[in-house]
């Protein structure tokens, strides 16, 4: 890759920290009311990364298909965050028995994404409940289903959520009180163990938590329910249980996936100082198979509905999971633009979903080729702002960044993915700015106001 910086101050070398990056907002510097996440220096970060997981091993072999190989690509493609999958019915087969092994595989892990400055959110992930249906997450000892029916559908495996025996098992796991006490329990096994890793941004407290309709009751009125009612005091007691042993992670709650119809969360307040807003990006037809509709408006009427919970509450937004299975369909080209413009309108970051070399969900080919417009995620970003957003502008071939510099924030940092023709950076306001790799990494006087402008080279 070739890299010009030019900058109206000589060039310095700076020390490159380890940090988080991802989409900023399109407008002037976000959806106004939308707080930015922040290190612990108070610079502004931005996320931008993949999900990276292994539903099929388990046990002795668990975790096993995740390699360096991973990290290293993530990176060299610019890309900074990795929310990785773990199981609790892995984590703690047999109760109150946790695996050693599982933990310590995890830290390997780690060590993969720090020694590649990948930073990592630990996401607790279920799918349909746990082992007891056929999937992950929840152990089957921790499954109570009042003996009602379950019956697989294979073909159409999120509809298995809707099973009675799946529902109640939701019910049981937040209305249980030694399952309740089981659960945050597991969190201070996780977080106890992993806290201290300087690649831990952060914990997903539980993927996709679904629950019990009642009867008469529709599904948006029931997913409103269930997050004011049961999701909000669960993510309370996580919230403590995790802060016993870990004061400095954030800690990311999700809504019921039916945000993906454009239905605003009834979730309540998270009493913590470090809560990110972590809702998913999927949208129904398109999951079943159909091409993107830009004139349906759906992409408008979800981020109109995830933006009200963030302003409520002032917490940042990073996206935990988008992307279609079928990318190459006739619109999905529009798919990307419209989605990365709207993701970059108020949110701190996403991971996409999944960083995995093959077909399906997987970004790239077996060769480590992006497939067909997922190469649209790679583009040039701040990761780090030291200081004030006044301005950013993205575009995959083009970024501009306005900020006043802080005192005392060190550096800012932009991610340069590679490209056929490199990048061109130009710095004014007082910044001086050094290339680093894929990264160039500026300083200024505090007070100064910066302006970084990239381009194709």
């Amino acid at each position: 890759m070739r890299t010009t910086v030019s900058a109206s101050a000589s060039a310095v070398v700076l020390a490159a920290a380890l940090l988080g990056a991802g989409p900023a907002p399109a407008s002037p510097a976000g959806e106004p009311g939308v707080p930015r996440l922040t290190d612990d220096r108070g610079r502004v970060l931005t996320l931008r990364g993949w999900n990276v997981e292994d539903k099929t091993n388990r046990g002795d072999a668990a975790l096993s298909a995740i390699t360096e190989r991973h990290f290293r690509d993530l990176r060299a493609h610019g890309f900074n965050t990795a929310r990785l999958l773990v199981f609790w019915d892995d984590l703690e087969p047999r109760r109150g028995q946790y695996s050693e092994t599982y933990l310590r595989k995890i830290e390997r892990i780690l060590d993969w994404a720090r020694k590649h400055r990948v930073r990592v959110v630990i996401d607790a992930h279920q799918d349909v409940f746990g082992p007891a249906f056929g999937h992950r997450g929840v152990p089957a000892w921790a499954t109570r289903t009042d003996g009602l029916p379950f019956t697989p559908r294979p073909d159409d495996w999120f509809s298995e959520y809707f099973e009675p025996a799946v529902q109640r098992a939701f019910t049981h796991l937040y209305e249980d009180e030694d399952l309740r006490r089981a659960q945050a329990a597991m969190w201070r096994v996780l977080a106890d163990s992993l806290g201290d890793h300087p690649a831990v941004l952060g914990y997903d407290l539980i993927n996709e938590p679904m629950g019990e309709l009642r009867e008469g009751e529709d599904l948006a009125s029931a997913a409103r329910r269930i997050e004011a009612e049961q999701l909000t005091p669960m993510y309370n007691r996580l919230a403590a249980a995790v802060r016993s042993v870990d004061r400095d992670a954030w800690l990311f709650v999700e809504p019921t996936p039916i945000v993906g119809e454009g239905v605003p969360t009834a979730l309540g307040k998270i009493k913590d100082p470090k809560v990110v807003y972590a809702p998913h990006f999927y949208n129904t037809a398109m999951e079943a198979g159909a091409d993107y509709d830009p004139e349906a408006g759906w992409i408008e009427a979800y981020e109109a509905a995830v933006v009200a919970y963030p302003k409520e509450y002032k917490v940042p937004v990073v996206v935990g999971e988008w992307g279609p299975l079928n990318n190459s369909l006739p619109n999905m080209g529009r798919f990307y633009r419209d989605a990365l413009a709207s993701l970059n309108r108020y949110s701190s970051g996403w991971a996409g979903y999944v960083w995995c070399y093959g077909g399906g969900y997987c970004a790239l080919d077996a060769d480590g080729r992006f497939r067909t417009n997922k190469e649209q995620t790679a583009a040039p970003y701040a990761e780090a702002v030291a200081g004030t957003v006044r301005e950013e502008r993205h575009g995959p071939s083009s970024y501009r960044l306005t900020y006043v510099a802080g005192r005392g924030l060190g550096a800012t940092e932009l991610s340069l993915p590679p490209g056929p023709r490199g990048w061109r950076v130009d710095v004014t306001g007082g910044g001086r700015a050094r290339s680093d790799g894929g990264r160039v990494v500026v300083r200024a006087v505090p007070g100064a106001v910066v302006t970084i402008h990239v381009n194709q080279g």
